[in-house]
């Protein structure tokens, strides 16, 4: 499906029911956006991870603008475009305030969005993610700790914005698949990474040496979020290191963080069944206390 917001389109999709049947009544679920991470994939790994989180609250997935199904001129590639589609989305919908899920660069998204559109957010979840431009030096630094030669010079190549076709894209993932994930993750599979679209010039857009995630800073905004927020980190992740985490939990005035110690960047993949319960019942206990 096609909304067209603003000066572009963006596909999204819906899984699980808003209004489900309780005895003599419809109760109403929470509606959740899916906030996909790259920037340069899109919403499909998403669906192979939070699915089940479709028996708890109806989800919307969506592609960035220029990115899978959704359009844009890549000129307009850029963090605030990326917010400003978010809200106009949400409200092309019908919907009111939205449980915000974002996922590593997703997650910078919907931090910004819950900042700058508090009324528009009743619960935040950040998955994985940063909010400062910092974490580049520190995820070269980690790369050379644990990587291999291989792995440093493919994450050279992403920051000096090399990874200029879907081939390159896809043998990048492959190499670097156990610095994101712990355990096998089907989302970075050959399989996986064939069903994405994937999008290069997004993905230099914003990591490369003039990209939009060079000096970004959201630490002066954290303040204006009123969403409770879930924080989580894992351990071992390397491009959205625990660290940044740890720091926008001490920034932000209502933040619950969770460190998952057996994690890398793909959480969901690596502790699929506690990061689901995580997620599911900090959203049904915040619902109880309002």
């Amino acid at each position: 499906m096609y909304a067209k917001v603003r000066d572009t389109e963006l596909f999204f999709d819906i899984e699980g029911a808003g209004l489900v049947p309780e005895g003599s009544r419809m109760r109403e679920r929470p509606t959740a956006f899916l906030v996909h991470g790259g920037p340069g994939v899109d919403h499909s790994g998403l669906k192979a991870r939070y699915g089940k989180l479709a028996e708890k609250m109806q989800l919307v997935y969506f592609d960035h603008r220029g990115q899978g199904r959704s359009r844009g001129d890549p000129k307009t590639y850029t963090l605030d475009e990326n917010i400003e589609d978010m809200e106009a989305l949400r409200q092309s919908l019908g919907l009111g305030p939205i449980v915000s899920i974002g996922t590593s660069y997703g997650g910078t998204v919907a931090l910004a969005h819950a900042a700058r559109y508090p009324a528009s957010v009743s619960h935040l979840i950040l998955v994985a993610t940063v909010c400062h431009a910092g974490y580049i030096q520190r995820a070269k630094e980690l790369v050379a700790e644990r990587g291999t030669a291989e792995q440093v010079k493919y994450c050279e190549d992403l920051f000096a914005g090399r990874i200029d076709t879907e081939g390159k894209m896809r043998a990048y993932f492959l190499a670097m698949g156990d610095l994101y994930a712990r355990v096998a993750d089907p989302a970075l599979s050959e399989i996986g990474l064939r069903r994405a679209i994937l999008s290069p010039e997004a993905l230099n857009r914003a990591h490369g040496p003039e990209g939009i995630l060079r000096n970004y800073d959201l630490r002066p905004e954290l303040g204006r979020v009123t969403a409770p927020t879930l924080i989580l980190a894992g351990r071992y992740d390397w491009i959205c290191p625990p660290e940044f985490s740890e720091e926008m939990a001490r920034l932000m005035p209502d933040a619950d963080l969770r460190i998952f110690e057996y994690s890398a960047h793909s959480i969901a993949g690596d502790e699929p069944e506690r990061f689901l319960d995580a997620v599911a019942g900090f959203v049904v206990y915040k619902n109880r206390r309002v």
